[in-house]
């Protein structure tokens, strides 16, 4: 694992988030507005999403799908 591709912030009030590794690079995940993120969520009565029981941002394979989904949807300009 390249040291750039995870980050934990043990002093944080909410530390820790999630059970097992907690990787918090993407403490709010940069995906949420993306109703296709991958990850595993539900929505509240509210219509919210939830995404608290997601680790997608936390795992090892994380930050790659992150950025991958991320780069997919960037509009560059020549």
């Amino acid at each position: 694992m390249r040291h750039y591709k995870f980050f934990q912030h043990k002093k944080c009030e909410y530390f820790p988030c999630h059970e097992g590794k907690i990787n918090c690079l993407f403490c709010f995940c940069p995906l949420y507005e993306h109703e296709n993120c991958g990850g595993t969520f539900t929505h509240t009565e509210k219509g919210i999403k939830d995404c608290s029981a997601c680790t997608l941002p936390h795992e090892d394979s994380g930050y790659d799908y992150i950025i991958e989904k991320l780069t997919k949807n960037m509009k560059f300009r020549n």
